[in-house]
């Protein structure tokens, strides 16, 4: 089987499961043999920030000479990003020879009635490439939720984290933060430690808070306040942790709150036996990356690419602009989803875009490029669908000029389609090229 063979297969599952519930990839893997059981991992789950604190995570603990896996969802790059190994992305090879070893156990469970959804097969096919590498850990993203998501089909996690929640999936995990939380709880296993980020909205922190208490959890948050600021601006963050001066390319107060998280996991991690020294979190924090996060992609135009999707992201990339790009006149390109709340979401960024280029991202469940240049429209904003990423840079670049400023945001997918094509123009503009 070749790697493309792989990805068709893997591509021709079921989107999303017929129901809800970790049946179904608990008998596939009970074929394989339980390769999670051979494993550690920091379980991640939240609807903002979770993967930039499984970034940091993952970063750290390679740095610190660990194996260290990491599985997130959904890639910028491609498919490979979804698994890595010490910041590598799966081999084709490898991808290909353990799509063609599970497959086989896939189709048996079809016939027998129970079809595998796509993010299943990706799940277990990790577990047995992070199980067969030999990984000291992994830093294990949830897909969607928690509580069903196939990532929760492991044991105790050596530490369970809650980045922050927000109201997204409202039609899969509920119209509440309370209900959202409830999901995102579900990670938390008994007897374990849990980590919150510091600033959640009050009824989701109560529902972690009681999971954490039933479970005989021992909880922490995130604790901001720690982390003196030095310096802030598009490069990164640069602050002092106990002493020890500390920068990381992710730049936004919403990055320091998630670093917090991340350092309060890396405590329980160093209490169970982890050997991480304050060089080596200072230096995977440095090495961290993360695209489509505020990445800065030019400085002059300044050009970003942000995933921001919900309003929760929406509104922590308008208080970044406010403070990293105040003079500044923006050009915007933006694409989204038609299941987000674009009203909301695009709310927090009104006043703040000079020009609207819209885009239909690639996926099913897209809003198209006119109707949400007429949500811009209503907002009083100056709004224009584009037909291509290619289109949409071109125009939003020219519009910006030199002095201004390009950000893309609205969807991962977008940011996906809109990255390479940013990146292969901005060059052949630069005076270098």
């Amino acid at each position: 089987m070749t790697y493309q063979e792989a990805l068709q297969e893997i591509s021709s599952l079921l989107r999303f499961g017929m129901k809800p519930g970790l049946e179904r990839i608990q008998k596939l893997l009970d074929r394989m043999g339980n390769p999670q059981d051979r494993l550690r991992f920091v379980h991640v789950a939240g609807t903002n920030g979770k993967g930039s604190t499984c970034a940091l995570l993952s970063s750290v603990l390679t740095a610190a000479g660990y194996r260290t896996g990491l599985y997130i969802s959904p890639y910028i790059l491609e498919f490979r990003e979804r698994m890595q190994i010490n910041g590598e992305m799966i081999p084709k090879e490898d991808l290909a020879r353990l799509t063609e070893q599970v497959l086989p156990l896939v189709k048996q469970l079809e016939q027998e009635g129970e079809p595998l959804t796509e993010f299943e097969f990706i799940t277990a096919l990790a577990m047995e490439w992070f199980a067969q590498s030999g990984c000291d850990v992994v830093v294990l993203e949830v897909g969607l939720g928690g509580r069903f998501d196939a990532t929760n089909i492991i044991k105790t996690p050596l530490v369970s984290v809650i980045a922050a929640v927000s109201l997204d999936h409202t039609g899969v995990l509920g119209d509440t933060v309370e209900q959202i939380a409830f999901e995102k709880a579900g990670i938390i296993k008994d007897g374990g430690d849990t980590v919150v980020f510091p600033r959640q909205e009050p009824g989701a922190m109560e529902v972690i808070r009681q999971a954490a208490q039933q479970r005989h959890n021992r909880l922490k948050l995130g604790q901001p306040e720690a982390l003196e600021p030095v310096s802030s601006d598009l490069l990164g963050t640069q602050f002092q942790y106990r002493g020890t001066p500390m920068q990381m390319p992710l730049i936004g107060k919403h990055q320091v709150q998630n670093a917090s998280t991340v350092l309060a996991a890396l405590e329980f991690l160093q209490e169970k036996g982890f050997q991480l020294s304050q060089e080596a979190i200072a230096d995977g924090f440095s090495r961290v990356h993360f695209p489509a996060r505020l990445e800065l992609l030019s400085q002059k135009p300044v050009f970003l690419l942000d995933g921001a999707h919900n309003p929760n992201g929406t509104e922590a990339l308008a208080a970044a602009l406010r403070q990293y790009l105040p003079a500044k006149k923006i050009t915007a390109v933006m694409g989204m989803l038609a299941d987000k709340d674009t009203t909301a979401a695009i709310g927090h960024l009104k006043g703040l875009f000079d020009q609207v280029y819209t885009l239909t991202p690639d996926n099913p469940r897209a809003m198209d490029a006119p109707a949400l240049a007429d949500l811009w429209k209503g907002l009083g904003a100056s709004a224009q669908a584009a037909d291509t990423p290619r289109q949409a840079v071109e125009m939003a670049l020219a519009h910006a000029g030199d002095e201004g400023a390009v950000v893309v945001c609205g969807s991962l997918y977008l940011a996906a389609q809109v990255r390479p094509i940013a990146i292969e123009i901005l060059q052949s503009q630069s005076p270098s090229a």
